[in-house]
This record gives structure tokens, sequence and C-alpha cells, in this order.
């Protein structure tokens, strides 16, 4: 049974996120929802009984997978994007049969048949905010998640007093003119392996918050244009966003460099800047053992 890796990119705006939900369905008599409730069910996408599917990137591949492939799949991915945040490099993986079975009528997708007309005829069946960039075959223990060895994000501020208007799902728009040279400084205090208590939510559910960050660079790369990019052996909840708020708080003056030290060594959250908007966020590449980088 052939394992496939496949590499996604993705506009996050119109998604909740990258894995499945599918929360019960709503009764006859309940209101609709209003307010924060921007992503509804999707009504193409399968749910169990009583239940409805909401537009994740996770359930849009897996399904188109499952109509190339024609036999039910489970696609796993590396990391779990929060709704609003893209990626160019996300990494997932499945498992189908090798089109030999009878039994299966002819499901499954043999090696033979070409990673690249996998990738032709999942892209065939996807909506135009995602992509399938590349597939390989793979060893069947291949793990997305826990064999990941490092990961790179970037995040992207549009400082400015008028707002970003083509790219506007892709940045983050402040009003602050940010010092990118203070930025740069402050965060070379969180290079390193460090407990990164104080940049992660609160009730997080993991058992250690210690993380190695193998570089972290601040730098203008055009007019009204911040970019933090940052690369480490894997991220806590929200880490990179609070990191992001944090030293956007440092570029408009209301935080020294010096001070994300103490910030940093405290294990404090509420020591920490706020959590920065989505949408400038994005998952760039994730790399495994035997990649080139």
């Amino acid at each position: 049974m052939p394992t496939y890796r496949l590499t996604i990119a993705y506009n996050g705006t119109d998604f909740c996120g990258w894995q499945k939900q599918e929360p019960p369905a709503p009764s006859p008599d309940q209101p609709p929802a209003t307010g924060a409730a921007i992503h509804h069910a999707d009504p193409s996408l399968q749910a169990p009984p009583g239940r409805v599917a909401l537009r994740t990137v996770q359930a849009v591949v897996e399904q188109a997978v499952r109509q190339v492939v024609r036999e039910p799949v489970v696609l796993t991915g590396a990391s779990r994007t929060d709704a609003g945040v893209h990626a160019r490099g996300q990494t997932a993986a499945f498992t189908c049969s090798d089109g030999t079975d009878p039994a299966r009528h002819g499901g499954g997708w043999p090696i033979e048949r070409g990673v690249e007309s996998l990738v032709r005829a999942v892209n065939g069946r996807l909506p135009p905010d995602v992509l399938v960039t590349a597939a390989q075959p793979t060893h069947a223990e291949f793990n997305p998640i826990g064999d990941a060895e490092r990961k790179a994000y970037t995040y992207t501020f549009h400082d400015n007093h008028q707002r970003p208007l083509f790219d506007r799902a892709l940045v983050t728009h402040t009003h602050h003119t940010l010092n990118a040279e203070a930025m740069h400084a402050a965060a070379q205090h969180l290079v390193g392996e460090h407990d990164f208590a104080a940049f992660t939510q609160i009730n997080h559910d993991r058992q250690t918050t210690v993380r190695t960050i193998y570089s972290l660079d601040v730098e203008r790369t055009a007019e009204h244009r911040v970019r933090i990019t940052v690369s480490g052996n894997g991220f806590l909840y929200n880490m990179v966003r609070i990191i992001a708020g944090t030293l956007h708080e440092v570029g408009r003056g209301r935080i020294e460099p010096k001070e994300l030290a103490s910030t940093l060594n405290s294990c404090d959250r509420r020591q920490a800047g706020p959590t920065a908007a989505p949408m400038g966020l994005c998952l760039e590449w994730i790399r495994y053992p035997g990649d080139s980088c």
C-alpha cells in the first residue's frame, strides 16, 4: 500500500484553518450564527450524521484525494494552521491501495502511475485557493508531525496609514511606522533553545514549552512592508503570532529591544505583547530527514 507525501499551498482567508471540524448540526429552531461566525458549513463536504463539515484545508484536500484514488483515505497534516493563516509549504500524507486488489474495483494509486499525474488529478478537483505543489512516495511509517525536523514561518506587516488593497488578506495592517532594525535586534534574544512559555497561550496542552529557534530575522522588504522570518524545531500554539505581536510593540517604540530577554526569562504570557492577527502569517516550509535544503 503506497504512502504519498504532499506539499500543499493555500490562501487561508476562506478556510476555518487546516484541521477538519465537524460540529453538531444546528437544530431547525436554532437562530443563524452571526458576528464572529464568518465561516459556515460547506455542503459539498461529507460529514457524519447529525454533524456538519466546516470548510477546512484538510477536509477539502482529503475529499479531492478520495475522489482521485476512489477509496477512503485519511490525510494527515504536519501543522494545524488557524483560520486565516496561509501556507506555501504545508506537508500532508495519505496511504492508499496499489490498484491491484480486484475487490476495490481499480481504486488506489500505484507507484508506476506517477506522482505528476497524481498532482494534476488532485488539483483538478481543488478550489482556486488551495493547490498541491508537489508529491512523492514515502515510507509507510512517515509521520508528517513527528518526523518534522524544522519549520519556517513568515509574518508580514504593512505599516502605513493607508491600508493595503490587493494583498490585504496576506498582510497585517498597522498604522505605526515600524523600526525594523530595533525589531531585529530584539528578536535575537529569542534565538536558541529556551522555555517559550511567555510566547504561547496560557492554557496550552503541551508537556513542555521548550523549543529551539534557529534563526529569527526582521527586515524591511519594500516600502511599508516589514517581514519577520523564523525557523525552529517546532512552535507552540500561537507562538509565532505572539512573537510577531511583541516585535510589533518593539517596532513602534513601546518595548525596548533589550526587554525581550527578561520577557523570555519570565515565562509569563502577560509580559509579552499581543497575539498578532492571523492574516500576516504564512507557513513557508517544513524539513524532514533526508530533505535537501
